[in-house]
C-alpha cells in the first residue's frame, strides 16, 4: 500500500517529498569533521543527515572547493527583480 500527501494541489507519494536546504553552517560542520578523519558514517550518524547527503556535500567540496549554493540551472526569469517589485 502505498501512502499519498496532498501538498499544494499536488499529490506526492510518501517519501519523494522536498527538504530544506541545510544551512552553510551544517555543511561546513560536515567537512570540519571529515577533515578531522570521521567516515560518511559516523558523520551522518553525529549530525542525524542521512548518509547521501553527506556523500553529496563532500563531492561538492572536493569538486567545487565550497560548501556554498552553488547557481541551478533553468530558465531565466521573464521579469527582472527591479520590475517584479512595480
Amino acid at each position: 500500500m502505498t501512502v499519498y500527501f496532498i501538498l499544494h494541489g499536488a499529490v506526492w507519494p510518501r517519501g519523494i517529498m522536498k527538504t530544506k536546504e541545510l544551512t552553510k553552517q551544517v555543511r561546513d560542520k560536515v567537512v570540519e569533521k571529515y577533515e578531522a578523519g570521521l567516515g560518511y558514517k559516523k558523520i551522518s550518524r553525529a549530525l542525524n543527515i542521512s548518509l547521501s547527503t553527506i556523500k553529496s556535500i563532500i563531492r561538492k567540496w572536493k569538486e567545487y572547493g565550497t560548501t556554498a549554493n552553488l547557481p541551478r540551472g533553468g530558465r531565466p526569469p521573464k521579469l527582472k527583480s527591479r520590475t517584479r517589485r512595480k
